[in-house]
């Protein structure tokens, strides 16, 4: 069980480094995002492709890819929402030529008063991007964010188990999964339990892990917070599910203590 926590490296390090430091530690499934340095996506040419590659297969490391969630998916304005799916394909292409096995999206955000357009817009884009990722042969796992207070004037789209349901119903691809982020969902009603019982959970692809306080968005170190690990991980074994968990908290000397205390509970 041990192997199959990985760690959210994030922009923490290059991906070279993070594939070095991964293999140091014993750790088997890393994420890295690639918009920026010392990742800018510009930078990933066919020669640092194959050498990422190689490092992967080299040290038996699974690698995915991330993109931000501040890129809104929802975006309808001209220009601005061409360049969001351009975005994406390139998180799709750079994905190909490492040889990445996922690629986490999200659906975007809104303003209220918007729900609807940008919903729509929302859902026609990832329609767009997993056709394409289709014709790559990509897995993109759909990320459940989360919860934003009422007063606030953005929020994001499919932080409820609703709105996973409606994204994931209306785009039936085996190259769209369910990336499961469960301190997320602790701040909805429905909770961990409502997800894995009531969400897609035969699509399921990733379950990203960190504690939370249930109040607020927070990415704390597992037993710190709310969460009932043992439980959670019986509910998602329970399922079938036999895929990789990921660390998303604090620095990576955090990660890794976490996991341990992961194993523990177990």
């Amino acid at each position: 069980m041990k192997n199959r926590i990985g760690v959210d490296v994030g922009r923490k390090l290059s991906v070279e480094n993070a594939i070095a430091w991964a293999s140091e530690n014993d750790v088997k499934y890393i994420d890295c995002q690639i918009d920026v340095e010392p990742n800018s996506l510009y930078s990933f040419d066919g020669s640092r492709c194959e050498n990422i590659k190689q490092g992967c297969e080299s040290n038996n490391i699974v690698l995915g890819l991330h993109t931000l969630s501040s890129v809104n998916v929802a975006e309808f304005s001209p220009f601005v929402g061409e360049a969001v799916d351009t975005y994406l394909k390139a998180y799709v292409d750079a994905a190909t030529r490492l040889n990445a096995d996922w690629v986490v999206v999200h659906a975007g955000y809104h303003f209220t008063d918007d729900y609807k357009i940008r919903q729509q817009a929302a859902l026609e884009r990832l329609q767009r991007i997993v056709e394409y990722a289709e014709k790559n042969d990509v897995l993109l796992l759909l990320e459940n964010t989360n919860w934003e207070p009422d007063r606030a004037e953005v929020h994001y789209f499919n932080y409820s188990l609703e709105e996973l349901n409606y994204f994931m119903e209306k785009i039936e691809s085996p190259h769209l999964g369910w990336s499961f982020t469960i301190n997320h969902a602790t701040l909805v009603p429905e909770g961990i339990e409502g997800f894995v019982k009531h969400g897609p959970t035969d699509r399921l692809g990733e379950v990203r892990m960190a504690d939370n306080n249930g109040e607020y968005e927070l990415h704390m170190q597992p037993g710190t917070g709310i969460i009932d690990w043992k439980k959670m991980f019986n509910r998602l074994e329970a399922t079938g599910y036999d895929g990789h968990y990921m660390n998303a908290f604090g620095s990576l000397d955090d990660m890794l203590i976490g996991r341990e205390y992961q194993v523990s509970v177990m």
